[in-house]
């Protein structure tokens, strides 16, 4: 089993995993802030945190968490081919019970789950983020519906928690934000120095 397999798997079964163009961005920025502590918001089956631990500075780790439980099961098989000197915990749970009990801090905070939990998710990642972190929300744009004036009752609460998301982060003095249209939009987010 490799990475091209478990990606290979997850869009065979239409496990949302983070798309290549996407990756790609978020990649390039990990070159440049060589994160140590990574928190990420939606395991699925592993696929970004493997990506991820390619580019974290040596001991550094990855904090993971997922409430689906056979993906937890299948993340934690695919986790098996990752470099030994690299942690990654799978924080098993709801990431809306799980977040406020952790005190630690991060470099770098990874969003991909409920879009209707983004803005508790971005009130959390502040919280754990380092001065000098940043936050990438994926999805940010939702298949176009968050741009458009889209109104459909089946994604009305995804559409309006994400335009939340984009408010609270575009808004807010204290934060630089960029969206960018890669794959299904992506939000990067940092702390004004």
């Amino acid at each position: 089993m490799n990475l091209e397999d478990i990606k290979k798997r997850a869009l065979e079964n239409h496990i949302p995993i983070i798309m290549d163009d996407t990756l790609e961005v978020i990649e390039n920025i990990m070159k440049e802030i060589k994160p140590k502590a990574i928190l990420e918001i939606g395991t699925a089956v592993g696929y970004s945190a493997i990506c991820f631990s390619k580019f974290l500075e040596p001991c550094g780790f990855i904090d993971t968490i997922e409430r689906d439980e056979e993906r937890i099961k299948e993340a934690k098989e695919n986790i098996k081919i990752i470099d030994k000197d690299t942690t990654i915990n799978i924080l098993e749970g709801d990431a809306v019970e799980i977040l406020p009990t952790i005190n630690k801090k991060y470099d770098m905070v990874f969003i991909d789950a409920a879009k209707g939990k983004y803005p508790f998710f971005l009130e959390q990642a502040l919280r754990l983020l380092k001065e000098d972190g940043i936050i990438f929300a994926d999805n940010i744009l939702y298949k176009g519906y968050v741009m458009s004036d889209y109104n459909k009752h089946k994604q009305r609460t995804a559409v309006t928690h994400l335009r939340e998301y984009i408010k609270l982060t575009t808004d807010n003095p204290k934060l630089n934000t960029k969206i960018l249209e890669v794959g299904d939009g992506l939000a990067i987010t940092k702390i004004k120095q």
